[in-house]
């Protein structure tokens, strides 16, 4: 396991980060992408839909084009812009390719004054653990999500898990959805996850508590976050950035 490591002075703090992924024990290759940036506070993960060229067509085009077109200190405008031209090259890219060309794609870029934004399309997510309370921050872009919000099933039926993978918001989708783009402050202690669905699906809230709080070293934290989805079983392509927040050096 290949754990990536960076440190940023940037927004008025110290930010420490990992990044690492895992292939699981379902599929033959990896379909997620994830990309630690070292020159700037900027993390991506992406998480394709299904398996084959178009899932890793889509996956690597959203990460690429939002690195490339995300200006440093990125404003609102310009993050929606940069998914909006990342949506417009996966579906380029999906002319080729006769199969399904699409991914969720979760991203953490500094911001001025000790903040952060969150960009969310999908279902990967953003966690942040903050005086040993940990937040989901984003929203799964689902029917599942939908259904369990407005009553029309149960978390443990059928309907519910097939809903599961039934996205109602990802990259390369025909009619361009935007973003969701969430502005997070950056308190000294905070530990930030990014994570594809193969983390969030196999690992309980309450042991990912644990592993963000008891593992000051974010490489750590990552190393044992994705030891924990392949005892869990492996059932996916498993990925996960975690950001520490120190104060200014």
């Amino acid at each position: 396991m290949e754990i990536q490591k960076v440190a940023w002075n940037e927004a008025g703090r110290r930010l420490t980060a990992a990044a690492g992924s895992v292939v699981g024990n379902t599929y033959g290759d990896n379909y997620d992408v994830v990309h630690l940036d070292p020159a700037r506070a900027l993390a991506v993960v992406a998480d394709g839909m299904g398996e084959g060229p178009g899932s890793a067509a889509a996956g690597r085009t959203a990460v690429d084009v939002f690195v490339r077109d995300v200006p440093k200190g990125g404003v609102p405008a310009a993050l929606r812009v940069a998914v909006d031209q990342g949506q417009q090259e996966i579906r380029r890219a999906a002319r080729t390719l006769d199969e399904l060309t699409g991914c969720t794609m979760t991203a953490f870029v500094a911001d001025t004054h000790a903040a952060a934004w969150i960009v969310q399309i999908g279902d990967s997510r953003a966690y942040r653990l903050r005086d040993g309370r940990l937040d989901l921050l984003t929203t799964d872009h689902t029917i599942a999500w939908l259904g369990l919000l407005h009553g029309w099933f149960t978390a443990e039926s059928a309907e519910a898990r097939a809903a599961r993978y039934r996205l109602t918001r990802y990259m390369g989708h025909p009619d361009s959805p935007e973003p969701d783009v969430l502005n997070v402050t950056l308190h000294p202690g905070d530990v930030y996850l990014l994570c594809t669905d193969g983390v969030s699906d196999q690992l309980s809230y309450e042991r990912l508590i644990q592993l963000l709080g008891t593992n000051p070293d974010p490489a750590a934290a990552v190393h044992f976050l994705l030891e924990d989805t392949l005892e869990a079983g492996g059932a996916d392509n498993a990925t996960a950035v975690v950001i520490r927040v120190e104060p200014a050096i």
